[in-house]
């Protein structure tokens, strides 16, 4: 059985005689500390119970251990400390701040690998179509065949990889139910829409000489070229609009560093749309008819070559993401690529193999440049820093530019 507790009346009586004897606690001190006459160093302890005070002989019986007097410095631990020694140690971690009561600033796009596909592929069937343009104005029937063909298959593609990202095909038919010109996707949908029919028109008519002179096949025969050739002019109009109407499209999201680059963003698209065209000349046809081709190269190399660079260096801090990580290697390699291309396009005029090495650079590095910014954009937008500081940065400035209005006569009565 256990043993029998004492009353109320004599834990308090008992309380009252050690509270004289050994003085009252002194405040802060969890669970009462004082100090007892005659305890070495005058060392303290914590007691058990609230309030009650307890000498080191006290804390000896109960089982605790003997706290330390003030005089002797605490001990030095590893970890949670501040350098140089004493003091009082660290418990709050320096705050970072990462987000809104556990939710990111920005959501970051939703857009996977389909999209950056989409961006590289549109701008192929765009830089395509104007290299088969060229070759049908030009005469050169290698190198309008070479484009004809790769702009149906680049804008398929892009039909395949954006319908693949919206979920199901009729998202992309109810875009079609209404034409908005401030909207970049709106305007997109219709571009695409244009283009894609023109652009498969002109490669249906690259068949037209292996149909039969006769019969229902012959009248295809001599009525394709003619309409390809107004097809073929038709997707190099709309070609512009395709190449770039991507870049708009990224600055015109919330993603930090898209769309602080709107003015570069088009540019770059269009540059690497020219380029990744010129690739194709350069691979297809022979060096007799890639003379537009090289023209191409050079133009596209020098727009891409530009807006690159002002990317990298131009956005501050929102530059940052383009410079680093996955985004920065294909960037870097974008370049070096591009540069590689346009030299072997103007070095291998006469050769076959240098001109088709030129083309395939220069396909790689559209390749690269595309998910490069896509990336690039990505990372921007999953890092606050680059959302809160430059909203600091623009703050503070407009704070500087507002007048300030002090002294006699500022208050509303004029006093």
């Amino acid at each position: 059985m256990s043993p029998e507790r004492p009353a109320v009346g004599d834990l308090f009586r008992r309380f009252r005689e050690r509270l004289a004897v050994e003085g009252p606690a002194r405040p802060g001190e969890p669970g009462g500390h004082a100090l007892k006459a005659g305890a070495p160093n005058g060392s303290r302890a914590v007691g058990t119970g609230a309030g009650v005070a307890r000498t080191d002989v006290g804390a000896a019986e109960a089982g605790l251990a003997p706290q330390p007097p003030r005089d002797v410095p605490p001990v030095e631990r590893r970890r949670g400390r501040r350098r140089g020694g004493g003091g009082e140690q660290l418990t709050v971690p320096p705050a970072e701040f990462t987000s809104y009561y556990g939710r990111p600033i920005l959501k970051a796009p939703v857009w996977k690998c389909d999209i950056a596909a989409y961006l590289f592929t549109g701008g192929l069937a765009a830089g395509s179509s104007l290299l088969a343009a060229g070759g049908q104005l030009t005469g050169r029937p290698a190198l309008r065949r070479a484009g004809r063909v790769t702009s149906l298959a680049a804008v398929s593609a892009s039909a395949y990889f954006l319908v693949n990202d919206l979920g199901r095909p009729s998202r992309f038919h109810h875009m079609l139910r209404v034409a908005k010109l401030t909207s970049p996707m709106s305007m997109g949908t219709w571009i695409l829409t244009t283009f894609g029919p023109a652009a498969g028109v002109a490669a249906v008519a690259e068949a037209a000489p292996w149909l039969p002179d006769r019969g229902v096949l012959g009248i295809g025969r001599r009525l394709l070229p003619p309409v390809g050739h107004a097809a073929g002019l038709v997707a190099a109009v709309t070609a512009p609009a395709l190449a770039t109407y991507t870049g708009v499209l990224l600055a015109d999201t919330a993603v930090p560093s898209w769309h602080e680059a709107y003015p570069e963003l088009p540019t770059i698209f269009a540059g690497s749309a020219l380029a990744s065209g010129a690739g194709v000349g350069l691979l297809a046809a022979p060096p007799a008819q890639a003379g537009p081709a090289r023209r191409l190269a050079v133009a596209g190399a020098a727009l891409e070559l530009w807006g690159s660079h002002r990317v990298e260096h131009r956005l501050g801090l929102l530059s940052e993401p383009y410079a680093t990580g996955t985004a920065g290697r294909l960037l870097r390699a974008g370049r070096a690529l591009t540069a590689a291309g346009v030299a072997g396009a103007l070095v291998g005029r006469r050769s076959r193999v240098l001109s088709a090495l030129s083309g395939g650079a220069l396909l790689a590095a559209a390749v690269c440049t595309r998910f490069g910014i896509f990336h690039g954009g990505v990372a921007s937008a999953k890092d606050p820093k680059y959302t809160v500081v430059p909203q600091r940065e623009r703050a503070r400035r407009r704070e500087n530019q507002e007048p300030h209005i002090s002294g006699p006569g500022a208050g509303p009565n004029g006093g």
